[in-house]
């Protein structure tokens, strides 16, 4: 693999890539502990379960700094010290190393019967309500019911708080872009007619693990441009060879311990892009600029929408989401063009600290064809700036 420019890491920030086990300051996981004893306060609970499956539910890590290899149930009671109880068992000897305010022990042949037991040792009796984040399925929220009382949904709350992000996962954030942007110059450097969707994401996974990055996604979706049949990057890579004439365009986001950056570019292999990509692209990036250019604090989600009204005018739709919150996970706002909405838009005003991704895929009418730009951006007082530094437009490979 040849990557032309791999883009230089700050100093700062290398230390961190370099580090055995990265961590957050003392500072910044008890800013993260306190806010969550709010939200225990504001609900008047006492018992709080945030439970993690094989690699899904973040609070998990950002409480703890514990990936979720497999499943975790983290127990927070007022006055008491957490404790995190962790699946497999060959898995504890690295979770006592590596999770932070929290004990670690294994959670036993059932993780929430030790759970429930947990609890009640706590204080927890039938009628306490028991307060959840995380993925917890249904037979572990029955059983949870059947020894206490109701259970407290805080997904919500917890996503509220994730929104706004901290300077330091800010910095973190930005490893995950500079690894996202390794990655597509991999791409960039390496296309060429032969190649599949399969051995591009190949470069994308050499472009971040041997320097510590996480693979989140490489979605890839290529055509000919002469008879278009894909509008928007493929969730399972195609096998067919990339012709001469192709576009191909992706979306790809690696991350540092679950702080992604996300990039996404398109490409005209070997032949000049015809008129319609040519027009595809020149809205895309009429639409990127328009909502770029009004991103600030206190931006509201219908002038985002509104900004990106360039699509329409010229004829064209979408497939996927124009913009959504990004940072340890897919947050509000999330929206779609007037063509084609994600829902009813919401009522909400960003704030400075916020990240989101400008993404706008736009597609012809009959969902043939499509492109796609876009990457991450940080919400700030005054406008907003990008985390990437891969060049933006459409470039042609050849």
């Amino acid at each position: 693999m040849d990557i032309q420019k791999p883009y230089p890491l700050p100093t700062d920030l290398a230390a961190l890539v370099e580090a055995e086990w990265p961590r957050f300051s003392e500072a910044e996981i008890s800013r993260r502990q306190t806010a969550i004893n709010g939200l225990m306060t504001e609900q008047n609970l006492e018992y709080l379960l945030v439970y993690g499956f094989y690699w899904n539910g973040p609070g998990i890590p950002w409480l703890t700094h514990w990936p979720t290899s497999a499943e975790a149930a983290l127990i927070i009671t007022p006055r008491e010290r957490n404790k995190l109880y962790v699946q497999f068992h060959n898995h504890v000897p690295q979770a006592k190393i590596g999770a932070t305010n929290c004990e670690v022990d294994w959670g036993g042949p059932d993780t929430i019967g030790t759970v429930i037991q947990d609890f009640q040792h706590r204080g927890a009796r039938s009628g306490d309500k028991i307060g959840v984040i995380g993925p917890l399925g249904m037979s572990g929220a029955s059983r949870l019911r059947e020894a206490f009382a109701d259970l407290v949904d805080l997904n919500r709350d917890f996503t509220h708080l994730r929104l706004i992000k901290s300077a330091e996962e800010i910095d973190w954030m930005r490893i995950g872009a500079w690894y996202s942007d390794r990655a597509m110059q991999a791409v960039s450097d390496n296309l060429r007619p032969g190649i599949t969707e399969r051995e591009l994401g190949d470069l994308c996974q050499r472009a971040w693990v041997p320097l510590g990055g996480e693979t989140v996604i490489h979605f890839f979706g290529s055509t000919p441009m002469s008879d278009p049949n894909c509008q928007v990057p493929r969730q399972l890579p195609s096998a067919r060879p990339i012709e001469k004439g192709d576009a191909v365009f992706c979306e790809i986001s690696g991350a540092f311990r679950g702080y992604s950056g996300q990039v996404l570019r398109t490409f005209s292999i070997d032949d000049d892009p015809t008129q319609l990509y040519q027009d595809l692209h020149k809205t895309a990036e009429a639409a990127y600029e328009g909502i770029f250019n009004i991103l600030r604090n206190g931006t509201t989600a219908e002038e985002i929408v509104s900004a990106s009204s360039v699509i329409e005018d010229a004829g064209f739709t979408t497939c996927d989401d124009l913009v959504h919150g990004y940072g340890g996970g897919y947050f509000p706002p999330i929206l779609g063009s007037t063509s084609r909405p994600a829902g009813q838009i919401p009522n909400i005003e960003l704030r400075a600290g916020m990240m989101l991704v400008i993404q706008p895929n736009v597609t012809t009418q009959d969902g043939k064809a499509g492109v796609q730009t876009g990457e991450c951006v940080l919400i700030t007082n005054s406008g907003c700036e990008s985390i990437h530094d891969v060049p933006r437009g459409l470039r042609v490979i050849g």
